[in-house]
């Protein structure tokens, strides 16, 4: 895309919606009554300082041509990944990955093999606590995977999006009549407890793991394919690998506060490298392969409400909804629209085209729509810019 010296000024978030057309909305469960209703959409206006200018480079790598899912092509051995846009090993890339709930409380950290996601997702569960599904391709040499916990009937969608096979430590109620139809490692209450294992070092419920070799025996003695599914054609469109593709009409952020209010998170954007370091809980936040960096974040604006009578929570995550997508220094609003009850989620710019993410990592924030305000996206001066 071409970059233009100065961004206009946003129109209303609302207008996203609008173009990305009426949703279905998400269907109805007979055992859920939410209590919060949907928040009203928020006025979203920004600019660009006029100052701002765009370099011969910038204009060169957003021109890139993205590459649509699906556009496949095996390379000396290698294929593009559908998490990640990068070239990579046949035997991994086309192998389905897996989509395992780790935790966040302070007693399990670090997460093990986070580091290898291609893609996470971030949701709040009970309380004001956040729980991480992780989406792992390359998972076959780890020794330790976790900490492992319960699924929730959301990330149930999550895992479709990427025909993953879903590993969790037991799950809600709610979620329970969802993992019919997943592929499903389970340590609890299904055939596949052999997976996992308890370490000494944490106590419990903070010590359930499992490993890539356990993982591929479990999945092997269950009968799952590896395979994805015929129909499967990819999730996100990717630009080049190695370059840099520049939203149009963007504003900068090099610092971005999703407004989660316990473990506080940040992502930094480190310009030498192009990509956005995590920090939560007032630290870095480390994987057991070091702090966690990924070249995409996404923040997806959801209504939130209970499931009756308890303390479980009822996203959902299947309205025409908003959001930003942040790449590269800089930020854009999106609509968000779903294929259906398990088919892919849609980023959708101003002018209606599907954003291309960078080759890399992602890393997708759900948070409660209600909680908009509480986002804070900042320049390199630290000035904030979604507003």
């Amino acid at each position: 895309m071409r970059m233009k010296k100065r961004a206009p000024v946003f129109i209303l978030m609302a207008s996203l919606i609008l173009i990305s057309g009426c949703g279905k909305g998400k269907p109805e469960e007979t055992t859920a009554v939410p209590v919060t209703e949907t928040q009203p959409l928020p006025t979203l206006v920004a600019t660009v300082s006029t100052a701002e200018t765009t370099t011969e480079a910038e204009t060169t790598t957003a021109a890139v041509k993205a590459e649509e899912p699906g556009a496949r092509k095996e390379v000396d051995g290698k294929i593009q990944s559908y998490l990640t846009g990068e070239m990579t090993d046949v035997a991994i890339a086309n192998r389905r990955p897996i989509a395992i709930m780790m935790s966040n409380d302070k007693q399990a950290l670090p997460q093990y093999g986070i580091n290898r996601a291609g893609v996470v997702y971030e949701a709040p569960v009970e309380g004001i606590m956040n729980r991480y599904m992780s989406i792992i391709e390359n998972y076959d040499d780890l020794t330790r995977i976790g900490s492992c916990r319960s699924m929730r009937t959301y990330y149930t969608y999550f895992a479709h999006e990427w025909d993953a096979i879903t590993v969790h430590y037991g799950q809600s109620t709610f979620a329970k009549p969802y993992l019919k139809n997943n592929d499903d490692v389970n340590g609890i209450e299904n055939s596949g407890y052999p997976a996992f294992y308890r370490s000494k070092d944490k106590r419990s419920p903070h010590n359930a793991y499992t490993s890539g070799e356990n993982l591929n025996n479990i999945i092997a003695q269950l009968g799952y394919s590896q395979s994805y599914d015929p129909s499967y054609a990819g999730h996100f469109k990717f630009g080049k690998e190695g370059e840099l593709t520049i939203p149009e009409d963007n504003f900068e952020a090099f610092n971005v506060f999703p407004g989660y209010q316990y473990n506080k998170p940040q992502f930094e954007y480190h310009e030498d490298e192009g990509l956005y370091y995590r920090y939560q809980y007032g630290s870095p936040h480390l994987g057991d392969e070091g702090q966690i960096k990924v070249r995409n974040i996404i923040l997806q604006y959801a209504p939130v409400g209970y499931y009756s009578t308890t303390a479980y929570l009822d996203i959902n995550v299947h309205e025409d909804s908003y959001g930003y997508f942040i790449t590269g220094g800089k930020a854009v609003p999106v609509s968000v629209k779903k294929d259906g009850e398990f088919g892919a989620t849609h980023y959708y710019n101003m002018k209606g085209e599907e954003i291309t993410l960078n080759t890399g990592k992602t890393w997708i924030c759900i948070i409660d729509s209600k909680n908009f305000a509480d986002t804070v996206i900042q320049d390199r001066n630290g000035t904030k810019t979604n507003e």
